[in-house]
């Protein structure tokens, strides 16, 4: 652990306790989710990342593998599409894994105020489990789409439908913890 993440760890809490103090909890939400972000973020490498990395692949290989759309490397993070003599490989790293979008999703949680402990470790769970699914039917997407159409499409497949794909499924589940979830618990008070 490097001295500039220690000193802004305690920069963070100092804060927390200070919004915590005065009673600002919107404050007290966005420092806390941002910081608890960027703590997690650095705190994943290398091993969360190692982890989702594999974990997409091999669900990846469960369905490329045996329809034969792709040679799936899940103990080094590689998918491999062929179209005929051309051939991409892709390399799940860090953006791919779905590392990202789980760690925003839980310092937003954490700091979430309309659930009780056990609730946002339930939904922390769910939150890790959508989001690997998502991640996984965005990269079979692709890799229908790369080996149906040929490699000249990954870019498309990749950075635009996949993605556009990827964050439907994301928001999706956004809106049924954050907004749905305090319509809910609020519908009385309305």
């Amino acid at each position: 652990m490097s001295i500039f993440l220690l000193i802004s760890g305690v920069i963070w809490l100092y804060a927390l306790s200070v919004f915590k103090r005065a009673k600002l909890p919107a404050f007290y939400f966005i420092v806390g989710s941002v910081g608890l972000f960027f703590i997690l973020f650095f705190f994943s490498k290398p091993y969360f990342i190692w982890i989702m990395a594999r974990a997409v692949t091999f669900g990846v290989s469960l369905v490329a593998h045996p329809l034969n759309l792709a040679t799936v490397y899940s103990d080094y993070g590689l998918i491999a599409i062929n179209k005929g003599f051309n051939a991409i490989t892709m390399s799940i790293d860090y953006e791919c894994s779905g590392v990202i979008e789980t760690a925003a999703f839980w310092a937003l949680l954490a700091f979430y105020p309309m659930y009780q402990a056990k609730e946002k470790v339930v939904l922390a769970l769910l939150g890790l489990l959508w989001m690997y699914v998502a991640n996984v039917i965005r990269l079979i997407l692709i890799v229908l789409i790369v080996h149906t159409f040929g490699v000249n499409y990954f870019f498309l497949a990749h950075s635009i439908i996949g993605r556009i794909v990827f964050y439907i499924f994301a928001v999706f589940f956004y809106y049924k913890v954050f907004t749905y979830g305090y319509l809910e618990k609020n519908k009385k008070k309305v």
